[in-house]
């Protein structure tokens, strides 16, 4: 497959006659009608101002969203499912020719080591490198986007913050959470400029170009990160995550009679559907919010976005054939998806408190820098996500909460001198270096991965 044909691949608008006249999609508890939500903000501002005129939701897209509900990773599932982890020993294999000989005669982890051993054929490392390149230009802006618009505005679908929940994952630990989430997405985007200071072999930084190169980073991130979903989705499925106990009613999270994983109701934990859902919220939503706030973003930039975010998909185990393949398919698939999910605020708001109480638990509860943020932050996903949204997640509001939009004006004025000065382009990209490495603090202190 070429996901860059997208004449070969894509899916022909439906027609008006397509319009689902009836539920055989809705298999799910987790799956209501079409148009339960035909009010939430951030439906109706896609449908306006990013959806054709003529834009229905198509049959045929319900259906393979259901289907993908019922898919987790097969691959790393069947090993899981015998007990061998394989984040080690697949990069052992690859990069230093070591062979686990249990794993070695093993057809799933054979055919991992194929997926991680070059890239596919589709993949154009210097459209990768120009998305990357813009994907990463404001770091302060791309924390900004992820916290508060990618990771909030999943908060409200509880098919997507149940797992966290039950996990404990950004509510007990939501500032290594978040640190390691953002440390993920940059190094998609490049090799993250942290010095190690332990004695161990430090890994080298590859040169710019090599933007998800086999061995960098993005690439070894994307394998453990592969490994701790399948263990998450096995753990789940057998009932052995009970973090959501007093935060969840049990009712609210239907399980199973014996306490494992509804699939009937949720489908299964972090499947198909749900990581692509995950894959536009890194690349898409970001990739809108950076233009929101006054980034000038290409089309070129913005292809070579979703093409970048493609490759780290692929090797987080997402089916290639599901994914949309153009920006204007994204957003259809987004829109129908958000249309037919479930929507729980209450189930979302311990998740959005731990990650909106932060600032002031890094700088003190009475800190006025810190309360400030914290309404920086509720501002930003109420300006972008919704106020729906917002209110539902309790988010606090503020009368100054348009502030935010000040940076239009800065960020496309910086765009537009970068654009036209390669002196002042090289000056913005020394400082975004820095800041970068500078917003990497908690890693280089906390994290062993990173010392």
């Amino acid at each position: 497959m070429d996901p860059n044909n997208t004449a070969q691949t894509q899916p022909a608008r439906a027609s008006k006659s397509s319009q689902p006249t009836f539920a055989s999609y809705q298999r799910h508890g987790r799956t209501t009608a079409i148009d339960d939500h035909h009010d939430l903000q951030v439906l109706k501002r896609i449908k306006r101002y990013l959806l054709p005129k003529d834009f229905v939701i198509s049959q045929d897209l319900l259906e393979e969203m259901v289907a993908g509900y019922d898919i987790g990773d097969p691959l790393t599932d069947t090993l899981a499912a015998d007990g061998l982890r394989f984040a080690k020993p697949l990069q052992q294999l690859i990069l230093d020719n070591k062979t686990d000989s249990k794993l070695a005669a093993h057809p799933s982890f054979s055919a991992l080591a194929e997926q991680f051993s070059d890239h596919p054929t589709w993949f154009d490392p210097q459209l990768a490198q120009t998305g990357a390149v813009a994907y990463r230009r404001y770091p302060l802006m791309l924390i900004w986007l992820l916290r508060n618009v990618a990771l909030m505005a999943g908060y409200s679908i509880p098919a997507l913050s149940l797992p966290l929940i039950q996990t404990g994952a950004l509510m007990h630990d939501a500032l290594p959470r978040l640190m390691r989430t953002y440390a993920y997405i940059l190094a998609v985007s490049e090799h993250p400029l942290l010095p190690k200071t332990s004695t161990r072999m430090p890994r080298a930084r590859g040169p710019i170009d090599s933007v998800l190169a086999i061995g960098s980073e993005g690439w070894r991130q994307s394998i453990q990160v592969r490994q701790i979903h399948t263990l998450v989705r096995q753990n789940l499925l057998s009932g052995k995550n009970n973090a959501a106990k007093g935060v969840a009613t049990e009712a609210d999270q239907h399980r199973n009679p014996d306490g494992s994983w509804n699939t009937a109701y949720w489908g299964v934990p972090i499947n198909q559907t749900d990581m692509i859902a995950t894959h536009l919220q890194f690349s898409l939503l970001i990739m809108r919010g950076l233009r929101l706030l006054g980034a000038r973003i290409s089309s070129e930039e913005a292809e070579g976005i979703l093409h970048l975010w493609n490759l780290a998909s692929y090797w987080m185990g997402v089916d290639l054939e599901r994914l949309p393949k153009d920006e204007a398919a994204c957003w259809e698939w987004l829109y129908t998806y958000l249309s037919i999910q479930q929507l729980d605020f209450e189930m979302g708001q311990p998740l959005a408190k731990a990650l909106h109480d932060l600032p002031r638990q890094l700088m003190g509860e009475d800190n006025r820098r810190g309360r400030f943020v914290e309404m920086v932050n509720a501002s930003v996903t109420r300006t972008l996500v919704g106020d729906d949204i917002g209110d539902g997640l309790a988010l606090p509001k503020s009368k100054f909460r348009f502030g935010v939009l000040s940076s239009v004006p800065i960020l496309f004025a910086l765009d537009t001198a970068r654009q036209h000065n390669q002196t002042v382009a090289t000056k913005l990209e020394a400082f975004r270096a820095k800041r970068q490495d500078n917003m990497n603090w908690w890693l280089k202190k906390n994290d062993a991965y990173y010392q």
